[in-house]
């Protein structure tokens, strides 16, 4: 709005060659209140003082020597961008009125002039100017603010769609959506268009109610503390465009700005990956790799919980242990590939003989067990065993060999033979070994007179009770070795017995009844007190500091006070608190969660370090990890076992390590008994082992030797020194090995060299091999079937056939599974196969080196040689 004020402070120009007329006119609106005249009788200046001034209102007059009006506004036009010229003309020639307006005039006043009219027609020019001023003024602005908001919006657009992360924008009023990210169209498969066609709920995202409530709870939470400093996360499904569920992690923030709408911002991230991999490790966990039925530890839970409801709901429940007869015998003689198919199909036709709701686990080797729920009597658990039996009547077919096995079977029942799965199990694993004594291919029931071991259990359960007061229990040291640099680490206490008349008596043997008794608490106890007398001992003697290890069962958690019996021990030895270490097993931290929590809190925060032991076998979830105050995981010896040969091992191996680094933990292997496991885990970043590769159990004056020599593990062979290149030949033909070996000698390969896939593992293990260039018929395992576990083991080697038995339906599956690189056939042209090998060998640095060639500037001594 224009005021009085803007009009008499607007800024006007005479412009008259006659002074007289000048001095009228300035004396008009001087006098009429306007303050910002000028006056001139010199038409050329008029355009430069209009340059620097801007006048509001130019009156001009027309007939003037030297340089007429029309000039005048010539000369202004191009001041004026948008050709807007703020002049009134004075003439008395009516012609030259149309013309001024043609010239750009924006009114016009006659001679003689009215003073009411000039005052009139000058207010209504002034007003007209001063409104077009402030609305160009205004566009200006809008103009620079939408170019402003444009460039935002284009810098937000930009950070949203260069995240891989999905990002939704909703209107926290509506809950419908604002807008996505690139992000969000690939996770879910939509075009950004449709995908704003969408409903928050069709996408998963949450119901209209839903979303208003989290945005009003984030409004909420904003005004009373401030924005959260770490996001609340949730795991959702969000619903691709083809209906296919995704697992996300999502977090949601409420954006406010003054003078607009809030809006709700969710940040998804995809955890599909994530949950593959816990589900995985789960499944590895529980199940057996071999058979896919339930292992040892599921089978013991489920069985559990059929007792459990059994309990509940008075029912009866059988469990049957069935071993099979002379197994060992087919395993040593057709070889374990086909002893493990031999288990296989004997699993596929043991289901087949139980209904749903039974259970069927394998517990052992060659042993398995069955769950039948509700049976009606003895008859139904006969009519089984029968079944299985008869199951194994029809020969197997073992890669052309038949095989005719039979079973041992046991059977006990709940409630009537025991009431616990521990016991119930065992009594059907008694039972079966009557069976095998009674001649094999039979089933007997668990009977009083078959209880003999629960006589020498109780035996053993007195003694133990006595062994503690008469000092018969002592302690010797497993070390504990540091990979990264070979030495000692510390060491592990382990419980023995000398127990009068037996010797010496492991743990296996008579912990379990421990630990039934709850003896364990008080056994415990004097573990903690003797490893930290031993750790004093040390400390003070010369050998120096040695952090050692003890185990800590549940019932300690539960039933002592573990806090207390580790600071008294502490105090007591004069230890300090670092050089103690418990390890726990996963059952033992989950038997009293919160418990468990703040005791091993409290001791964590005096320096104690807290390991869990068997990891793996038990729990095995991520959620219990960032709960408890964990320093280290300790990988069950049954995944080191198989480590080198076993892909699924390996496996279970290389992602414990890796979730363990993920999460800031240390991970130590037990079980460690070759230089093959060894090497393995060292290359998988496992950070320490124990096991009979570097010591047994020992003495503690056996343990101080150990310490004070210095005694380190061999030198990692894949150190720096070590050739570049190597290539490994497999092949059962002595003559084909030297061949093949004199061959590739001239490319200055490190080459090694195997018999069979056993030995083939062992390198595998031990160096770091590149290419692998295999014979199809080996002893054991067919090359196919061993680069195929290489694959899984070992998936960045370049695996290679050379074979003259290679039948193409077995190399086309090979190569669609990614199992092998190439294939070649015997017999084989030198200078092709070097030159292949060659180009394997550059394959493989393309993927995994840096690519640049020896010989050039920065050379990469890992890289491809040019070979003479």
């Amino acid at each position: 709005m224009i005021s009085q004020t803007d009009i008499f402070h607007a800024r006007i120009l005479i412009v008259d060659d006659q002074p007289v007329n000048v001095e009228l006119l300035e004396f008009l609106l001087k006098s009429t209140g306007y303050k910002a005249v000028s006056a001139t009788t010199d038409p050329r200046v008029v355009a430069d003082w209009h340059r620097r001034q801007r006048f509001d209102l130019i009156i001009l007059d027309l007939q003037m020597p030297g340089m007429d009006g029309f000039e005048v506004m010539d000369a202004l036009r191009p001041l004026e961008a948008d050709a807007w010229l703020p002049v009134l003309v004075v003439t008395a020639q009516p012609d030259h009125k149309l013309k001024a307006l043609e010239y750009g005039a924006r009114d016009f006043l006659s001679k003689p002039i009215d003073p009411v009219e000039v005052l009139t027609r000058i207010r209504n020019m002034l007003e007209v100017r001063l409104l077009h001023r402030e609305a160009r003024s205004y566009n200006v602005r809008l103009e620079q603010t939408v170019r402003d908001r444009t460039v935002e919006l284009q810098r937000f657009r930009s950070a949203m769609d260069a995240t891989a992360d999905a990002i939704f924008l909703l209107d926290a009023a509506s809950a419908e959506l604002v807008d996505v990210n690139e992000g969000a169209c690939r996770m879910l498969g939509y075009p950004r268009d449709e995908m704003l066609g969408q409903t928050a709920s069709r996408l998963g995202l949450g119901t209209q109610a839903l979303l208003r409530a989290q945005a009003h709870r984030l409004d909420d939470y904003a005004a009373a503390i401030g924005q959260p400093r770490t996001p609340e996360l949730a795991e959702i499904e969000l619903m691709r465009r083809d209906l296919v569920a995704v697992p996300v992690e999502i977090y949601w923030q409420l954006l406010k700005r003054p003078g607009q709408a809030a809006v709700l911002l969710g940040v998804a991230r995809d955890i599909s990956e994530r949950r593959h991999s816990e589900e995985l490790l789960q499944h590895m966990a529980h199940y057996d790799t071999l058979t896919g039925l339930p292992n040892r530890t599921l089978f013991f839970q489920t069985l559990a919980d059929a007792i459990a409801l059994a309990q509940e709901k008075s029912w009866r429940i059988v469990v049957l242990f069935i071993a099979l007869d002379r197994f060992k015998n087919i395993n040593d003689s057709l070889g374990a590939a086909l002893g493990d198919e031999l288990l296989r199909q004997f699993s596929n036709r043991l289901v087949q003989c139980v209904r749903l709701r039974d259970t069927v686990g394998r517990v052992g080797g060659d042993e398995f067990a069955l769950i039948l729920s509700m049976p009606r009597d003895q008859q139904d658990a006969v009519h089984t065993a029968n079944e299985v039996r008869e199951a194994l009547r029809q020969p197997f077919d073992l890669d052309g060999h038949p095989a005719v096995l039979s079973a041992s079977i046991g059977i006990a029942m709940y409630p009537d033979d025991a009431t616990d799965p521990e016991t119930l199990l065992k009594y059907a694993d008694t039972a079966m070994e009557r069976a095998k004594q009674a001649g094999r291919d039979g089933y007997r029931f668990f009977t009083a007179g078959m209880n003999v071991q629960v006589l020498a259990r109780l035996d053993m359960e007195l003694a133990l009770r006595r062994a503690l007061d008469n000092d018969e229990l002592l302690l010797y040291y497993q070390p504990k070795v540091n990979l990264h640099t070979g030495a000692i680490a510390g060491a592990e206490a382990l419980l023995r017995w000398q127990r009068p008349g037996f010797g010496l008596v492991f743990p296996s043997e008579f912990v379990p009844v421990l630990e039934d008794t709850g003896l364990i608490v008080r056994v415990g106890a004097w573990i903690i007190d003797a490893a930290c007398k031993q750790i004093g001992a040390w400390l003070r003697g010369g050998v120096g500091p040695v952090r050692v290890a003890v185990n800590v069962a549940s019932r300690q958690f539960i039933e002592g006070d573990l806090e207390q019996v580790v600071r008294s021990a502490l105090v007591r030895h004069e230890v300090p608190p670092e050089l103690l270490e418990l390890e726990l097993t996963e059952t033992a931290l989950m038997s009293n969660a919160e418990r468990t929590i703040m005791v091993l809190t409290n001791l964590k925060a005096i320096g104690i370090k807290v390991a869990i032991d068997d990891f793996g076998t038990g729990y095995s979830s991520l959620a219990y990890l960032q709960r408890f105050p964990i320093d280290k995981l300790k990988i069950d010896i049954a995944f080191v076992r198989e480590i080198t040969t076993n892909p699924n091992d390996a496996a279970i191996a290389t992602a414990i390590i890796s979730m363990a680094h993920s999460l800031k933990l240390r991970v130590i292997a037990e079980g460690v008994e070759t230089r093959a496991q060894l090497e393995y885990l060292r290359r998988s970043r496992c950070d320490e082992i124990q096991g009979y590769f570097f010591s047994r159990p020992v003495a503690p004056v056996d343990m101080a030797v150990l310490v004070e020599s210095g005694r380190c593990l061999p030198v990692d062979p894949s150190a720096p020194n070590q050739p570049a290149q190597t290539l490994l030949i497999v092949d059962d033909n002595p003559d084909i090995l030297w061949s093949l070996d004199q061959l590739f000698q001239r490319d200055a390969y490190q080459i090694l060299t195997a018999g069979s896939a056993t030995e083939a593992f062992e390198l595998l293990a031990l160096h770091p091999v590149q290419v692998i260039l295999c014979d199809q018929r080996l002893p054991g395992m067919n090359g196919t079937e061993f680069l195929g576990q290489v694959k899984d083991m070992y998936p960045e080697t370049i695996r290679i056939i050379l074979s003259g038995y290679m039948g193409l339906d077995a190399v086309l599956d090979s190569v669609n599974r990614g199992a092998i690189y190439r294939f070649y056939t015997k017999p084989w042209d030198d200078t092709q196969l070097r030159d292949n090998i060659r180009l394997a060998f550059h394959h493989y640095w393309l993927m995994h080196g840096s690519g640049r060639r020896v010989g050039q500037p920065d050379e990469d001594v890992t890289a491809l040689q040019d070979v003479k």
